[in-house]
C-alpha cells in the first residue's frame, strides 16, 4: 500500500503526483502544476485530451446508452468492425476492452485452428523481448523472465525465438509439426521499442502460407495511426491473419479487438469465445469518433511528420554522446537506448513538467498523443535532452 492510497493494492510503482484534467497535449496535476504528455496514457490518448469533437460525442452517447449485453445486434459494432475491415483489408472484428483480451483472443483462435486440423496440442511461435500482457497465458506467451517469476507454471504451447531471425523460424518449421502460428508485435513496446524488419514480415507471411500457420500481429501499441500508417505491418505491404488491436483505438475509453481474415475468420461460433463489456455501445462510439477524427484532422500524416522531426531533432541532439545507444522507433512511437539502467529519468522528467517512460530498464519510449505539433516536439526536446546529458554524466555505465 501507498501512504497516499491505502486501501488500492500496490501493483504500480506510481509517481507522486495525481492528475486533474487536460486539454491536447497538456495535463494538470491536483496541485495546477502543468505537464506535456510525451506518455499519452501508453499510446492510448491519440486525440489528446478533452479533444473539441470527442467529448460532445461521448457526452450524446452516455446520455442514449453505455452498455448492453451482447446478446442483442449492436449496430455501432457493425460499423466500426466495417471501417477496421475497410482500414486493414481483412474481414471480421470481435471486440473486447483491453490488449490483453485481444491478445487473449487470438491466442484461443491458434489453438482452435490446430485442435480443427486435427493437432492435439498446437504450438505457437513467439519472441524474446516480447509483451502480449499479464493473463497466464499472454504472460507466458511474454519474452520477459520479470515479469514472469511468481506466476509458473507458465501455460505450455510456446516455442520463443529471435526478433529478425529467419532462420530460426524456418528450423522450428522443419522439426516441429505442432506450430499452427507465428504470434508477435509488430514493434515491440514493453521490449524496448524494437522492431520486426519489414523483409522479415515479409519473409514471414510467405513461410506462414507455405506451412498453413496464421500470422498473428500484435498492434496493440504500435497501432491505430501511431507509426504513420493505420496498422505498422502495412509499411511491409502485408496482411495478418489475425491482428490484436487496444490502446489507441478508442483514445482512452477501453476498447479491444480481434480483427481476422478469411483464414481465421470462422475458427471461433458461438459459445467459444465472449465478453460482458467488450463492444459495448459506449467504447464503440469511442473508436468510430477516433477514427473519423483521425481521418478528418489528417493525424496519420501528423504522426509520420512530427514523429520524424522529433527523431531527428533527437539524433541530432545526442550524435556522438556517450551513453545513447541509440534512437529509434517509427512515427510517434520512438525508443532512446542509453547504456545503462535510467528509471531515475522518469521522475526528473515529471519533475521537469514532461510525461514519458522508461521500458527495458534502458530504453526512455515516448508515445505522445496523435495530434503532437511539431513546436512540441521541439519542447519535448529541450526538456529531455539536458536531463539525460546530466543523468550520463553523474551515472555509471552498466554495460558496455
Amino acid at each position: 500500500m501507498t501512504a497516499s492510497m491505502p486501501h488500492v493494492m500496490n501493483t504500480y510503482g506510481r509517481l507522486p503526483i495525481a492528475l486533474s484534467h487536460g486539454r491536447g497535449c497538456r495535463v494538470w496535476d491536483t496541485e495546477g502544476k502543468q505537464y506535456l504528455d510525451g506518455l499519452g496514457g501508453i499510446a492510448v490518448n491519440t486525440l489528446g485530451h478533452a479533444h473539441p469533437k470527442l467529448v460532445p460525442a461521448l457526452q450524446d452517447q452516455v446520455a442514449k446508452l453505455i452498455h448492453c449485453s451482447n446478446y442483442y445486434e449492436n449496430p455501432l459494432q457493425e460499423r466500426l468492425a466495417a471501417k477496421l475491415c475497410e482500414l486493414s483489408g481483412l474481414s471480421a472484428a470481435f471486440f473486447c476492452s483491453t490488449g490483453l483480451e485481444a491478445n487473449e483472443g487470438a491466442l484461443k483462435i491458434a489453438r482452435k485452428f490446430g485442435h480443427d486440423k486435427g493437432i492435439a496440442r498446437p504450438e505457437v511461435i513467439v519472441f524474446e523481448k516480447a509483451f502480449h500482457g499479464r493473463s497466464i497465458a499472454t504472460l507466458s506467451a511474454t519474452g520477459n523472465p520479470k515479469v514472469q517469476a511468481g506466476f509458473e507454471p507458465l501455460v505450455e504451447g510456446f516455442v520463443r525465438v529471435p526478433l529478425n531471425d529467419i532462420d530460426s523460424v524456418r528450423q522450428i518449421a522443419g522439426s516441429n509439426p505442432n506450430v499452427v502460428a507465428v504470434f508477435l508485435e509488430t514493434i515491440q513496446g514493453e521490449g524496448g521499442i524494437h522492431a520486426a524488419r519489414w523483409d522479415y514480415l515479409r519473409a514471414l507471411r510467405t513461410l506462414c502460407d507455405e506451412r498453413g500457420w496464421l500470422l498473428m500481429l500484435d498492434e496493440v501499441q504500435c497501432g491505430v495511426g501511431r507509426t504513420g500508417k493505420w496498422f505498422a505491418h502495412q509499411w511491409a505491404g502485408i496482411k495478418p491473419d489475425v491482428m490484436p488491436l487496444a490502446k489507441g483505438l478508442g483514445s482512452g475509453v477501453p476498447v479491444g479487438a480481434i480483427v481476422v481474415g478469411d483464414k481465421a475468420k470462422n475458427v471461433l461460433g458461438p459459445g467459444n469465445h465472449g465478453t460482458t463489456f467488450g463492444g459495448n455501445p459506449l467504447s464503440m462510439r469511442a473508436g468510430i469518433e477516433t477514427l473519423e477524427i483521425m481521418i478528418a484532422d489528417g493525424l496519420m500524416d501528423n504522426a509520420a511528420t512530427v514523429g520524424a522531426h522529433l527523431k531527428a531533432a533527437l539524433e541530432r541532439e545526442f550524435a556522438g554522446l556517450p551513453g545513447v545507444k541509440e534512437v529509434r522507433g517509427a512515427g510517434l512511437m520512438l525508443g532512446i537506448e542509453l547504456d545503462r539502467p535510467c528509471g531515475v529519468i522518469l521522475n526528473r522528467a515529471m519533475e521537469a513538467g514532461l510525461l514519458l517512460s522508461v521500458t527495458a530498464d534502458s530504453v526512455i519510449r515516448l508515445v505522445p498523443p496523435l495530434i503532437l505539433t511539431t513546436a512540441e516536439a521541439d519542447e519535448i526536446v529541450s526538456i529531455l535532452a539536458p536531463l539525460v546529458r546530466t543523468f550520463l554524466a553523474e551515472a555509471p555505465a552498466t554495460s558496455p
